[in-house]
């Protein structure tokens, strides 16, 4: 099918947002990637759910993303559909101690919904960017918090279509881990369990967490956070520090100055700089260190 017939399809049969050869790079906190043949940003479930039915009855490709800030996109772009969950499913309810909150919801607000309520537990994450959903799909974490300590279930549509949800244990969370990196469920809906706490500290310690990253992390460059997951009895920026690679670049990539475990779009960067950045990093730090470094990006698309 052409461009235009899927797209006409999925405005026929969704209330989703449509667009046409849509550059990633307007879509991943990298601000690289090159065009989407068809991006879709549902309304509802439903519109997630059309979508994946078109999607299997034409055969067309489909690549789920959260908010884009844990991903590359690579420069020929992303065949078929690009189903965008982050900032499209928003609402959330609370019932006791428990919070469930649909996946689009950016993690920041997340948290600050949950720290305004009086609750603790989900103070480590207020500073992580992205969408609930993409920090479920990672178990993102950060000051010895992971989103594993909170989640008790997760609402997921499968590819066929039909609602599934799954308890923590069969989530499998681990090292920047779950379940749904080796299955294509869909996060739809996240509930997490919390404790009552002093509403002041919880929102003074989301305040602290806030400001160490704003002081610590190149946050005034696009990037897609830290490159690289932390090796077995080491840390990342530390040993690309002690490589001395801090502030080298390949095109308009670079590792940060302010921090070496961040790769920063310093100035128009390609995925192809990024990548190759990347390669250069891991070949000096197991040259000299002997230690393999594995990167945290998700890298998608054409190459």
């Amino acid at each position: 099918m052409k461009l235009q017939e899927i797209a006409l399809l999925l405005q026929n049969e969704t209330g989703a947002k449509i667009r046409v050869s849509e550059p990633m790079c307007n879509h991943t906190s990298f601000h690289i990637g090159g065009p989407a043949d068809v991006l879709v940003v549902p309304d509802n479930t439903e519109d997630v759910r059309n979508t994946l039915r078109i999607s299997r009855e034409h055969r067309i490709p489909l690549t789920v993303l959260g908010n884009g800030s844990n991903v590359l996109v690579r420069d020929k772009g992303i065949r078929g559909i690009v189903l965008k969950m982050g900032n499209a499913l928003k609402h959330w309810e609370q019932h006791d101690d428990r919070f469930t909150f649909e996946s689009g919801v950016s993690l920041a607000q997340c948290c600050r919904i949950i720290g305004e309520a009086g609750y603790t537990g989900m103070e480590f994450a207020v500073g992580i960017p992205g969408s609930l959903g993409g920090a479920v799909y990672m178990n993102a974490g950060a000051y010895d918090g992971e989103m594993k300590n909170t989640v008790v279930s997760v609402l997921t549509m499968t590819r066929s279509g039909d609602l599934k949800t799954l308890t923590s244990e069969e989530l499998q969370f681990g090292y920047r881990h779950s379940a749904f990196q080796e299955a294509d469920d869909i996060v739809l809906q996240v509930t997490m369990d919390l404790s009552k706490g002093d509403k002041s500290e919880i929102l003074a310690k989301m305040d602290d967490f806030s400001q160490r990253r704003i002081s610590k992390q190149p946050l005034e460059l696009p990037s897609a956070g830290s490159t690289f997951k932390r090796p077995e009895g080491h840390f990342a920026g530390a040993l690309i520090e002690q490589a001395g690679l801090k502030g080298f670049r390949i095109g308009g990539a670079e590792v940060s100055v302010k921090h070496a475990g961040f790769i920063v779009n310093a100035d128009h960067a390609t995925a192809a700089d990024v990548l190759q950045l990347i390669e250069h990093i891991q070949n000096c730090i197991q040259t000299k260190f002997h230690v393999y470094m594995k990167p945290e990006v998700l890298v998608l698309g054409e190459e």
